[in-house]
């Protein structure tokens, strides 16, 4: 699918689609979004911009030498975003170039922070005069999406502090396994942080000459730094609850252990006293007694309360 998007008026707007896309209507575009685009469509881009498309290797390659680089006027930047399937949040790479008078933009999945940005465009609230300022919005989207995320994850991590912390009756089991998805989401969301760090910094680098985009990519690293400060509180005190709830569920074990323990030495003597009247020899001096069958089991019972008030008074209990 290709969507294209032209600058009007200072204005970013969303053209209507065409079918098929003729040259002149890709002439006449300030931004090119390619998703899940066929054979058809990008043998269509790349007629008219030629080198302008990475490969689906060079999409998901890891090395910054290959994610950030410049060829010619072209700046190519593979910059990670934020989205969420199955109740988990993944990661998917969108390649930019960004060309002096055009953007085009590269990916396979729909994102959050495009869909977005096209509803933005569609009332008029982006302002852009240059392709540049387009992929900075982006970013900025981008950023404000990945604030609104680790909020929200704040937000349930105190649910789940009040559950661990001050329910002592809370399934701890179920508590963990939430734990551990939140742990999994705020690592996807310092991903995208930190790249997007990157990736901003290498615009930095080659913007010199827009001063309106150099302070907005300046505002943008200023906010990675509160926004990276907030996801590693948030990954400590995650890393504390669950040891909290590791620690209360240890806890819980030795409680039961120790009962099963008391227990076991508590009905030691009285079964040591019963094993020893229950030997079959003939002659035994309390076997004949009248008195010997109740004697017997006041002793099981002696010997047996007589462990437990030992350990109530040493304080073990």
């Amino acid at each position: 699918m290709i969507r294209t998007f032209a600058l009007e008026a200072g204005k970013l707007r969303e053209q209507e689609p065409t079918e098929p896309l003729t040259q002149f209507d890709l002439e006449g575009t300030s931004w090119i979004d390619l998703q899940d685009a066929d054979e058809h469509e990008r043998h269509a881009i790349e007629q008219l911009f030629p080198q302008s498309l990475p490969d689906a290797d060079e999409v998901e390659e890891i090395e910054s030498s290959a994610r950030y680089f410049v060829e010619g006027d072209d700046l190519h930047v593979h910059s990670l975003f934020l989205y969420q399937t199955e109740g988990r949040f993944r990661t998917a790479t969108v390649a930019f170039t960004l060309k002096p008078q055009r953007l085009i933009s590269t990916r396979d999945v729909e994102l959050p922070d495009f869909r977005l940005t096209r509803l933005r465009a569609r009332r008029g609230w982006i302002e852009a005069s240059t392709p540049l300022q387009v992929m900075t919005a982006l970013f900025e989207q981008k950023v404000d999406n990945l604030a609104d995320q680790l909020e929200d994850l704040h937000h349930s991590l105190e649910q789940i502090s009040i559950e661990v912390l001050e329910n002592r009756e809370a399934d701890l089991g179920e508590q963990l396994d939430r734990l551990a998805k939140l742990e999994d989401s705020n690592g996807q969301i310092r991903l995208c942080l930190m790249d997007t760090q990157r990736s901003t910094s290498f615009l930095l680098r080659h913007i010199r000459q827009e001063p309106a985009s150099v302070e907005t990519c300046r505002e943008i690293l200023r906010d990675l730094d509160t926004l990276m400060a907030h996801a590693t509180f948030v990954f400590e005190k995650i890393n504390f609850l669950l040891n909290a709830a590791q620690g209360f569920i240890n806890i819980r074990q030795n409680q039961i252990i120790k009962i099963f323990s008391i227990a076991a030495v508590v009905f030691l003597p009285p079964t040591l006293v019963g094993t020893v009247y229950g030997m079959n020899f003939h002659t035994m001096p309390e076997l004949d007694w009248v008195f010997g069958y109740p004697m017997a089991l006041g002793l099981m019972v002696v010997s047996a309360i007589s462990p437990y008030l030992f350990f109530k008074h040493k304080g073990w209990l």
